[in-house]
């Protein structure tokens, strides 16, 4: 629990992540479980900001 009180709040916070380690999603290269996973992830998304208004 204390961990989670010294993270960082602000939305907008994007970490330092080295260059060797930064990955960029290609579409050109996402297979079908990518699309499906990104699919699984807009409809929680879209569920979650419906349900709690």
């Amino acid at each position: 629990m204390a961990k989670d009180k010294k993270e960082n709040t602000n939305p907008n916070y994007i970490p330092d992540v080295p260059v060797d380690e930064q990955v960029e999603f290609s579409d050109e290269l996402a297979d079908a479980e990518d699309r499906e996973a990104m699919a699984r992830a807009k409809a929680a998304s879209q569920r979650v900001n419906t349900d709690n208004i």
